[in-house]
């Protein structure tokens, strides 16, 4: 604070710092956060500008300052305000204020990933490591071996990655930005820039021109081994594709990912995807319900599971349940996945009830008991879907709207003897009781339990991931559209 005393400065107002006399504000000529008492509010600029100690150096006040300190300006922002309001780390600040800055400034925007990057790392010491399992000499158990490059696990690796990639990045004529060391950018001769913002492996690279972008990613290429992610949040046809196999053996086990996997938002996104999907959006049902058996330790594979609902979200904002007149009564559909939990072995149940030919209640959940048969999954669903309505019909009754004898469509035809006849008693007398109910109620006749091909049942959506193709005609059975 020595300095401040010589010659007036111009400087942003930023808030007031708990628990300290004066004004908070960052000033751009020394890049850095003050405190000072020692201000004059300029009411006539545009943004918030000031200066310090005096008011008569009005050109000083009227300059823009460059892209490069918006950058910065906004990182330092958004990591200093209440963490109650605002983003509390970079991992947040990444992607509320560089991106605010994208959309400001209508800048293109790409997502690249590194492959392996911790082992790019140059280790600076000679570090020794046992002889892993399998790969033991013969005859020298008791030798170690000196690594000649970076690996996952050892503590230096993330450390010498950065440094490694930091060389790479300055030797291409980009800046380190002073107050966040992940953001980098570079001035270019017609006065735009290309920013690069890096976090672990995941980087993003903003620009004007698409050609810069193209230029950055081939140095890159040339240096390190990089995986194209495409523009941000590009769209997906299907809410969550088959390849993702998730399970908890894909939680973080090292300490670099449980570092990593702490700065990303993986509960209040799927809270979110939650919230969406039980007021109107049924076509998430199964994929909500895949990522959301891992809140308490998600890691990297659940995240991308959970970035791949995000996008597919981003290609459907326009559809939409569609109602209209019918004289149709309540009709629901069910469907179970067998052993589809690779944890537990758990199945699955799915239903979808529609009046009118659109979907007003829906379900995907693991079963509680573990099945020992497709059958027996089946019958345990059917027995949830049979519950659910009951209830349906029993609420319309209520309401004054007398409607006929709800059916439920099931694609197993065993599953549907198992309901009528008692016969099979002694093939299910080890399943709970409660799932029984669906025998009285049938023989009642309270329902109809009917047969549907699994080419015509929509409720195959909410226990699987489907091609293309066949999710997009469950969803025009149930009456959702664009």
């Amino acid at each position: 604070m020595e300095n401040w005393n010589r010659d007036p400065l111009n400087a942003f107002f930023l808030g007031y710092k708990a628990g300290v006399k004066g004004y908070k504000l960052w000033c751009p000529e020394n890049r850095k956060v003050v405190i000072s008492r020692d201000v004059v509010f300029d009411e006539t600029a545009m943004l918030p500008n000031l200066s310090l100690k005096d008011s008569s150096n009005k050109e000083n006040q009227k300059q823009k300052y460059a892209e490069a300190d918006l950058v910065a300006y906004a990182l330092n922002v958004a990591e200093d305000i209440d963490a109650n309001q605002e983003p509390s780390n970079y991992s947040e600040a990444f992607d509320s204020s560089f991106v605010g800055i994208v959309a400001m400034h209508d800048l293109e925007l790409k997502h690249l990933d590194v492959k392996t990057a911790f082992l790019h790392g140059e280790l600076e010491e000679d570090i020794y490591m046992q002889q892993p399992e399998g790969f033991i000499v013969s005859e020298k158990e008791d030798y170690v071996c000196l690594l000649r490059k970076s690996l996952y696990g050892l503590k230096q690796s993330p450390r010498q990655w950065y440094k490694r990639f930091d060389s790479f990045m300055t030797s291409h004529d980009f800046k380190r930005n002073s107050l966040d060391s992940c953001v980098y950018f570079k001035k270019n001769s017609d006065g735009s820039f290309v920013y690069l913002l890096l976090y672990v492996d995941d980087m993003l690279i903003a620009t004007k021109d698409k050609g810069e972008i193209r230029k950055v990613k081939a140095q890159l290429r040339e240096e390190f081994e990089m995986k194209d992610l495409g523009p941000s949040a590009k769209p997906v046809s299907t809410p969550l594709a088959a390849h993702f196999r998730l399970s908890s053996a894909l939680s973080p086990q090292l300490d670099d990912e449980i570092e990593y996997m702490s700065h990303v938002p993986y509960s209040s996104a799927v809270g979110a995807l939650m919230y969406a999907m039980v007021c109107s959006r049924p076509d998430l049902s199964y994929a909500v319900s895949a990522v959301s058996r891992y809140m308490a330790n998600p890691g990297k594979e659940h995240w991308k599971a959970v970035q791949w609902i995000l996008r597919y979200l981003r290609g459907t904002t326009d559809v939409c349940l569609q109602f209209g007149r019918t004289k149709y009564g309540v009709i629901g559909y069910v469907d179970a996945d067998f052993a589809g939990d690779l944890d537990r072995r758990s199945s699955l149940t799915g239903y979808v009830f529609t009046i009118g030919g659109c979907v007003i209640s829906w379900k995907a959940t693991l079963q509680t008991t573990v099945a020992l048969s497709t059958t027996e999954a089946e019958y345990m669903a059917i027995t949830e879907a049979s519950k659910e309505a009951i209830w349906l019909k029993g609420l319309f009754s209520e309401l004054n709207e007398d409607l006929q004898i709800s059916t439920v469509f099931c694609d197993s035809q065993s599953v549907i003897f198992l309901t009528k006849d008692q016969m099979f008693h002694e093939r299910t007398k080890h399943i709970d009781v409660r799932y029984h109910f669906v025998c009285d109620i049938i023989a009642r006749g309270d329902i109809v339990v009917s047969k549907i091909s699994t080419h015509e049942n929509p409720a195959d959506m909410m226990t699987k991931s489907l091609p293309i193709t066949k999710f997009e005609h469950c969803l025009d059975l149930v009456g959702f559209h664009c």
